[in-house]
């Protein structure tokens, strides 16, 4: 059956069944170069990595595990909840060289792949915009992709995942870190460790400056997703 948003199947033996409801999708870099190199570990057996789509910085996309399969992406992870992330999202890797290789802006034709792709899939399973994730956001004391130079910005243009709040109301709301603390927890993180914790936020949220430290500014932005959400206004 052909498919208009995928270009090409490459089947990698690395899934198993899902034992949740697809509720999210994870972003990633692939941090491997050329692209070849990323399929090539994706599909190896011995790898035992995998993810459902693999996109190109030239805009072309592979499915690599079938949509109702749980591929092999987001490793010891969690999110709202969640601690068995692969069996409740789809995964799609970027081919990118990541930090470790040069890190840069992501090209515009993979953005432009990514998106329609990205209306689908979420489209297609009802998912909501606050679970459209970076691996960062699940594993944030192992991973730091997509990173700060993703354009979280375009993909909240067309309502594929949450802005950047542009109106902070209440300011600084939280008497102390421990409250900080308790609200990124509700918000989705994992706050076993807290300055990895703050520092995937800021990833995400306030990339202009990644410190791991807790400021005015964060408390803010945090505060304001929360009441969002809980006016009902950022599924």
């Amino acid at each position: 059956m052909s498919d208009e948003l995928v270009h090409r199947t490459l089947p990698s033996p690395n899934f198993n069944e899902r034992a949740l409801p697809i509720t999210m999708v994870v972003l990633h870099y692939t941090e491997m170069k050329p692209v070849d190199t990323a399929l090539d570990r994706l599909c190896d057996p011995g790898a035992e990595v995998s993810a459902h789509y693999l996109i190109s910085e030239e805009g072309e996309v592979t499915l690599l595990v079938d949509e109702d399969k749980r591929a092999w992406h987001a490793g010891q992870s969690y999110w709202r909840g969640h601690k068995d992330v692969n069996s409740a999202s789809i995964g799609i890797e970027l081919d990118h060289p990541g930090h470790a290789l040069g890190y840069r802006g992501f090209a515009e034709a993979q953005i432009d792949a990514l998106i329609p792709l990205l209306h689908r899939i979420l489209h297609r399973y009802d998912i909501p915009r606050a679970n459209v994730v970076g691996h960062s956001d699940v594993a944030p004391a192992r991973k730091s992709d997509p990173g700060e130079l993703f354009p979280w910005d375009r993909l909240a243009e067309y309502g594929l995942c949450l802005p950047r709040p542009d109106k902070l109301e209440l300011g600084d709301p939280f008497d102390n870190d421990g409250a900080f603390y308790l609200a990124l927890e509700r918000f989705g993180y994992d706050i076993t460790d807290g300055h990895a914790a703050v520092r995937a936020f800021q990833r995400r949220w306030r990339p202009e400056r990644i410190d791991g430290q807790i400021d005015g500014q964060v408390r803010a932005i945090l505060f304001q997703l929360l009441l969002d959400r809980d006016r009902g206004v950022s599924r």
